[in-house]
């Protein structure tokens, strides 16, 4: 069983940044980015393969978002730029163990954090 543990949510106003960590308990294949606003189905942000770090972004944060990791820390990041009022929403990292599988599939979630921003 993966533990993860997300870090760095807050309050931001808009074109501001903000950087989200998550850490895992043991290494894994791929991490994913998700997040959910308020009345709205969770929606995939972005994803990297660990070993590798590719990465693959979903077209609303496409060009403001980049995720990186550092293997040694089992930890990724979401860095997030220019930031809207539409990106508040909860985040949440995922992960896999397993190599392969689709980039927006996982059996391990982290707790989520919030991030809001205002106008």
């Amino acid at each position: 069983q993966v533990q993860l543990v997300e870090s760095g949510g807050g309050l931001v106003q808009a074109g501001d940044s903000l950087r989200l960590s998550c850490t895992a308990s043991e290494r894994t294949f791929r991490v994913g980015w998700f997040r959910q606003a308020p009345g709205k189905e969770r929606e995939f942000v972005g994803s990297i393969i660990m070993s590798v770090g590719s990465t693959v972004y979903a077209d609303s944060v496409k060009g403001r978002f980049t995720i990186s990791r550092v293997n040694a820390k089992n930890t990724v990041y979401l860095q997030m730029n220019s930031l809207k009022r539409e990106d508040t929403a909860v985040y949440y990292c995922a992960a896999r163990t397993v190599v392969g599988g689709a980039y927006d599939v996982y059996p391990y979630w982290g707790q989520g954090i919030q991030v809001t921003v205002s106008s």
